[in-house]
């Protein structure tokens, strides 16, 4: 697919710094580069160049490297300009490159261009702002995997498995007449039990990669002076927020990203649930609960010293959100002096804690992980998003109401439309079948310049 325009952006960020690159893609990068640098450079050699203003005079001096299309990062003529990095002379070099008729690039346009031209798929796209935004070295490493075709290769070979289904069923369906009756086949039965499989070996892939990548939200609940922000803290690694013995110095929310064995952690801090005539609090507590509907999981801290039994969760139960899971952390148990604790058997997991030693953090970091039954990242890791998996899970859907439909009634039109619908949830994972809406969405997070 070739794109009339020649598109140019900044590819290094804003700000000073050694090197400042400022990226060409389109059909007149050879005209452009002639007029800019005085010569098209040979492909793919570094040429020192001086890059020249409308006068003639060099705006900066540095390398330029011509990779010509399609064996180039967008499938096009790509011209990289690499000088110094100052923001005037960055700005410089974009605006004359649009004085010389190119435009300014939207964020990720390059990318997509990439992917347009059938250089990479969408999974593989999105790989590169994940790359980008990695949280740590086991999202990058994860993310590397999916730009390399890992995930990708996944979705293929369950798109294959269903090619296969729908050729098997619907050459069935083309020979009525034949004797044999290939819908009760029990092949087919096990070939369907085994794409089955197959999605559900992908899906546990793809939610790995999504905590990776997205990680949970935790929130921090429970009544003033509970030890909130000191396990916070204690979590983050030092003094992300204030801890005083005055009850309600927590007011606003306060948010800190952790990790905890390559899953990103979101921890909000939030005011103490408490009756409070102050105006402030009571709009600490409203934003606390707003903050809890929206958790994948809120921790209730509970004061042991003061309160063994819990019985502040019981007297709260009704103010938290009914389908966001909780756990009870039972707090301060270095002040407990022996103090019966509560029953651990019936309603919520609990664990024990002392925010002020660091006593059964281990526990909690380990509690958090097996609660979204997170495995610390290995050889195998993939990135990947909510829309992958909600893809997965439509097609999934589509191939449980087949086996329904195939066990039931043997109606064969039905099973094959169904596998189709399978199929075409998963092509979207790839970008094969894509709305130009979900196109601007993907690319329109991405940085300018790539």
């Amino acid at each position: 697919m070739s794109h009339p325009d020649t598109i140019v952006a900044a590819a290094t960020p804003p700000g000073r710094g050694g090197v400042g690159v400022v990226r060409l893609s389109g059909p007149k990068v050879p005209e452009l580069a002639a007029i800019l640098i005085g010569e098209l450079p040979a492909a793919r050699h570094a040429t020192l160049s001086r890059f020249l203003d409308s006068a003639g005079n060099p705006i900066d001096i540095g390398l330029a490297l011509f990779f010509p299309g399609p064996h180039s990062y967008t499938g096009e003529h790509v011209l990289e300009l690499q000088g110094h990095g100052g923001p005037v002379l960055t700005e410089s070099l974009v605006a004359r490159c649009v004085e010389l008729g190119a435009r300014r690039a939207r964020a990720g346009e390059f990318t997509e261009r990439a992917f347009l031209n059938d250089k990479i798929d969408l999974a593989q796209a999105e790989a590169v702002a994940d790359l980008i935004d990695a949280g740590s070295r086991d999202a990058a490493r994860a993310a590397m995997r999916s730009l390399q075709g890992e995930f990708s290769t996944m979705v293929q070979g369950l798109t294959d498995a269903l090619i296969d289904l729908r050729t098997y069923v619907e050459a069935a369906i083309d020979f009525p007449e034949e004797e044999v009756d290939f819908l009760g086949d029990r092949e087919l039965h096990e070939r369907l039990a085994g794409v089955r499989e197959h999605f559900d070996g992908v899906m546990a892939a793809a939610s790995q990669g999504r905590l990776l990548r997205d990680g949970i939200t935790v929130v921090l609940a429970g009544r003033p002076n509970a030890g909130k922000s000191s396990l916070l803290n204690r979590l983050a690694g030092y003094d992300a927020a204030i801890v005083t013995a005055v009850p309600g110095t927590t007011r606003d929310v306060l948010r800190e990203h952790i990790d905890v064995d390559g899953l990103p952690l979101h921890v909000l801090d939030t005011a103490g649930l408490r009756e409070s005539a102050d105006e402030v609090e009571r709009e600490g507590v409203r934003r606390a609960a707003a903050e809890m509907a929206r958790a994948d999981r809120v921790l209730f801290v509970i004061d042991t010293s003061s309160d063994p039994e819990g019985a502040a969760f019981r007297e709260e139960r009704e103010r938290l959100p009914a389908d966001v899971p909780v756990t009870l952390v039972f707090n301060k148990i270095d002040l407990n002096a022996g103090l019966p604790l509560a029953d651990t058997v019936s309603g919520p997991p609990r664990i024990h804690v002392s925010a002020a030693s660091g006593q059964g953090l281990d526990l909690l970091r380990a509690h958090l992980k097996d609660s979204v039954s997170f495995q610390t990242a290995g050889t195998g890791s993939i990135s990947a998003r909510r829309r992958h998996l909600e893809a997965l899970a439509r097609a999934r859907a589509c191939v449980e109401t087949a086996a329904a439909e195939l066990g039931e009634r043997r109606a064969g039109e039905l099973v094959a439309e169904e596998l189709r619908a399978a199929q075409r949830a998963l092509e979207e994972i790839t970008g094969v079948f894509s709305a130009d809406d979900l196109l601007g969405r993907i690319f329109g997070s991405f940085c300018i310049g790539k």
